[in-house]
């Protein structure tokens, strides 16, 4: 049990820094960089805030062990298809390997979280 839960937390923590914490910090702290990502992908501004605002309540969902179970659920998926769609659509416009490899490991990490978050579930 013990074991699952670092396991747990270790990958929620990444993730939560990772789709929260450094969308977050990059509005308040460097906003003329906020777009540059989706921007260069060929999505309008508005996405780029659109996205960090869904991308930090599905982190706050998942964090928040008081959150209904099924709000988690849609909270995992809602971030596993970012990942999914960051993959794609760096594979369909710049095709730089590097930038379609880092959101397959994210949703490596995310799969982590999500599959020892039912293990330590069914523990209990």
């Amino acid at each position: 049990m013990k074991k699952a839960k670092i396991i747990f937390w270790t990958a929620t923590i990444i993730i939560a820094l990772w789709e929260a914490v450094m969308p977050m910090s990059t509005w308040i702290f460097a906003p003329e960089y906020m777009t540059i990502g989706t921007k260069a992908l060929g999505y309008p501004d508005y996405f780029a805030y659109a996205l960090a605002i869904a991308k930090v309540l599905g982190v706050l969902a998942i964090v928040y062990p008081k959150t209904p179970e099924k709000l988690k659920e849609w909270a995992y998926s809602g971030l596993a298809f970012t990942l999914i769609f960051a993959f794609i659509s760096h594979a369909c416009v710049d095709r730089n390997i590097g930038y379609m490899i880092m959101p397959l490991a994210f949703l490596g990490i995310l799969a982590l979280s999500y599959h020892y978050k039912n293990k330590i579930q069914s523990l209990n």
